[in-house]
């Protein structure tokens, strides 16, 4: 173990063991150096450790002081037992959200964008310049229609980190884990199809549902484990469901890991169904505790696994770059991503190949995941310091979405439209639904570093939504006071 990891262990045993209390000032940097005879940079990555491990918080110039016990929030319920296969709905809501650029003056707390403004991203930047500066103009033809082979390797040997054993070719660069997950649909699924989702889910794959004429059909979801293997068990008994989508890994929105043994019992039930699995992990890298989880696919030995990613929340979502691990479906997806988009943006794919191949990628996301959680933990105290009481939040493991729950007379659209003039958006939760449901539901993106702004931008969503619950309060008063 390194110095500052033995020093931040000796640290944290005397908070746990209760030497230190919650809201209690830290030993000082220089105290701590001259007491253990290390160097002050190692008291302060001891410190840092302390931080990720939610143990310790900075206040500045003042030092480092023990995180105060966080107010408990109810995680939200997992939603009714499934009824039957839906048309999507909710596009209009959904195209509200996307048409707009990020703004000067707006705090967006709606969009599931990463920070791109950390300093370990720079070399990025050098190496887009560099492919701009080439003088052999090969970033400005086409590639082969699998992506250039040098990013393919690069994004095989990534993977190995969540278990997979791929080879280059067995990976389809696409634009975005976007069209990752589109091609997959269209692959496995035909119109008039069902495809068992989780609920709430990712708005994207629903919308690319209904551009298909597929029906939805959302499973009960589990904030802490997943999607309800029991409920898409019985679901497979009674539908003629093609395909299951979900995402396992750092999940958006509710941001759960699902166990090891519950992504098995999901494969086996797809292989006793013979059903395809699309399997999107575009967070999964940036899962708060190492190593980071398995995917469906590492555990898959048929191919019947279709896995999207991309770079887009580890990196930058300008930059759409993605790919798709298509199993035995590889020749189905080629023709689809020919018949689409062709290939992808060469100069883009060149320019993250020699990032990743630098060694820039990994402390990158270190450093991201470091970030996301400590962003996670103060988002956590402004929603349970802030917000009504009554109202529950999920737990998030990794990514960078928070899901709160409010009181079910609240109408977060409503909310939102209220927020929109004063320079505020969040994602209400009813476009994580096939049918609109989690109407009183919100989601947070806490990717940026915690700042006045935004701390200020949480606490006047908590006042509207406090007022709002008021009002709906005095109403149902009103309501019962009134003769029969």
């Amino acid at each position: 173990m390194t110095r500052y990891g033995e020093l931040a262990a000796v640290l944290g045993e005397r908070i746990r063991n209760g030497l230190y209390l919650p809201g209690d000032r830290l030993p000082s940097v220089r105290i701590l150096s001259t007491e253990h005879g290390v160097s002050l940079s190692t008291v302060q990555q001891a410190y840092r450790l302390l931080e990720d491990e939610g143990l310790a918080v900075p206040r500045a110039k003042s030092g480092y002081y023990v995180r105060a016990a966080r107010p408990a929030l109810a995680l939200p319920e997992m939603g009714r037992r499934t009824q039957r296969p839906v048309d999507v709905s909710q596009w209009g809501q959904v195209l509200e959200m996307v048409k707009t650029a990020p703004q000067e003056g707006v705090v967006q707390l709606a969009r599931g964008m990463p920070d791109v403004t950390s300093p370990t991203l720079r070399a990025l930047s050098k190496a887009i310049a560099r492919q701009a500066l080439r003088t052999d103009s090969r970033g400005m033809y086409y590639d082969s229609i699998y992506g250039v082979p040098a990013l393919r390797a690069e994004v095989a040997r990534l993977m190995v980190d969540s278990g997979c054993r791929l080879s280059p070719d067995d990976i389809i660069i696409t634009t975005g884990c976007h069209e990752a997950l589109a091609i997959a649909i269209r692959t496995v699924c035909a119109p008039g199809d069902v495809v068992a989702v989780d609920s709430p889910s990712f708005h994207g794959v629903t919308q690319i549902l209904k551009g298909h004429g597929i029906q939805a059909l959302e499973i009960p979801t589990d904030p802490l484990t997943g999607i309800s293997i029991p409920a898409l068990a019985l679901a497979l008994e009674k539908w003629p469901i093609k395909a299951i989508q979900l995402t396992p890994n750092c999940n958006n929105p509710l941001g759960y890991i699902m166990p090891e043994a519950h992504k098995r019992q999901l494969l086996t039930l797809a292989q006793q169904h013979d059903i395809a699995i699309i399997e999107d992990d575009v967070y999964g890298d940036l899962a708060f505790h190492y190593p980071r989880p398995c995917t469906i696919k590492s555990l898959d030995d048929d191919g019947r696994v279709l896995l999207c990613s991309s770079f887009s929340k580890t990196l930058a979502p300008g930059l759409r770059i993605g790919w798709i691990a298509p199993g035995r479906y590889l020749d189905t997806v080629l023709h689809h991503k020919y018949i689409g988009t062709g290939t992808t943006a060469t100069g883009t794919q060149m320019a993250i190949a020699d990032f990743v191949a630098g060694g820039h990628y990994g402390p990158h996301v270190r450093r991201m995941r470091a970030q996301y959680q400590r962003n996670r933990d103060v988002m956590m105290d402004w929603v349970a310091d802030a917000f009504p009481a009554g109202t529950r939040m999920s737990r998030p493991e990794g990514g960078f979405m928070l899901w709160v729950v409010l009181d079910p007379a609240i109408d977060v659209q409503k909310l939102n439209r209220q927020l929109m003039p004063e320079g505020i958006q969040i994602a209400a939760g009813s476009i994580f639904s096939a049918t609109g449901k989690f109407r009183n539901c919100m989601r947070l993106n806490y990717a940026t570093p915690a700042s006045p702004v935004i701390e200020r931008a949480v606490r006047r969503v908590g006042a509207l939504a406090q007022a709002a619950m008021a009002e709906a309060s005095a109403q149902s008063t009103a309501a019962q006071a009134m003769p029969a």
